[in-house]
């Protein structure tokens, strides 16, 4: 909580330089094809920010309506809180789901039917997120098929845990992006100069 801010001021505030030095390291016969690529990557993790921006949006209004049609003292609060929560995988269902419950059990007691409808609503949640709206509006913008999506969450996540999930997709979209670049690299070659196999 305190040096992130630091650290993204001084970003922030070099940015600029830090860019024209990483260019003068570049050679210049290869500047542009780099500076194509870290365009394309840029957009790529741009459009990554954008449909998770917009997946922690419709999970709010979701999470925030189904609540409140519970009855649910706070729902508003604890449904819109889970749902922008929901950037970091996990931790918006869980957090929202734990605080429901909890103010489920102090407003009505131990009432099965609304504790299990509470559930349902976080289950249906997280799965309509992670398996419906994630392939669509994150894997569209990052040009990665929904299967490789959810390997890359997967492998990235079994690797390296929580902070694998964190950048899973942005190093998935720029490993694309760079083995696109590659393929299409190999594949214009002229056929001559390739060795036979």
């Amino acid at each position: 909580m305190v040096v992130t801010p630091i650290v993204a001021f001084y970003l922030v505030h070099d940015w600029n330089r830090i860019v024209a030095t990483l260019d003068a390291w570049v050679p210049k016969e290869h500047r542009r094809t780099v500076r194509a690529l870290a365009r394309e990557i840029d957009n790529r993790v741009g459009g990554f920010l954008r449909g998770q921006g917009t997946i922690c949006v419709i999970l709010a209004v979701f999470y925030a309506s189904a609540i409140k049609a519970v009855g649910l003292n706070h729902g508003l609060s604890i449904g819109f809180v889970a749902g922008l929560l929901s950037f970091v995988p996990y931790l918006g269902s869980l957090t929202g789901l734990i605080v429901s419950l909890a103010m489920t059990v102090v407003q009505f007691g131990l009432a099965w039917p609304k504790l299990a409808t509470v559930v349902a609503i976080f289950l249906v949640g997280h799965l309509v997120g992670d398996y419906v709206l994630a392939p669509r509006l994150v894997g569209r913008r990052v040009h990665l098929n929904p299967v490789w999506l959810m390997f890359a969450l997967f492998a990235f996540g079994y690797l390296f845990g929580f902070f694998g999930l964190l950048v899973a997709v942005p190093v998935a979209a720029a490993v694309g992006v760079l083995v696109r670049f590659g393929l299409g690299r190999y594949l214009s070659a002229d056929t001559k100069d390739r060795q036979p196999l």
